[in-house]
């Protein structure tokens, strides 16, 4: 049997523990389950987020848009609402 020791903010560690607990499941096995499944899948058995909730491509897609629109750049004039959804239909 191998230990593994590992250092984590308060903050993640409580929050963890919280929904753990009221999923009636210890951290240690929860860290057992993720690894088993990191073997199983061969690699991280979920997609990876940001903070935001995005992929980092499409937290990448957004800072470069973003980025372009300050510019003027790939930016089409304001819409209606009819003007937009006809827009829409359109692209099908």
């Amino acid at each position: 049997m191998s230990f593994i020791q590992l250092r984590i903010d308060d903050k993640t560690k409580k929050s963890a523990k919280k929904i753990l607990d009221d999923l009636g499941v210890d951290m240690s096995s929860a860290i057992k389950v993720y690894l088993k499944q990191i073997i199983i899948n061969k690699g991280i058995p979920f997609k990876l987020l940001t903070e935001n909730g995005l992929t980092p491509e499409e937290e990448r897609d957004v800072i470069i848009a973003s980025e372009d629109a300050k510019k003027g750049k790939n930016v089409t004039k304001a819409m209606t609402t009819k003007e937009a959804i006809d827009y829409l239909n359109k692209l099908k």
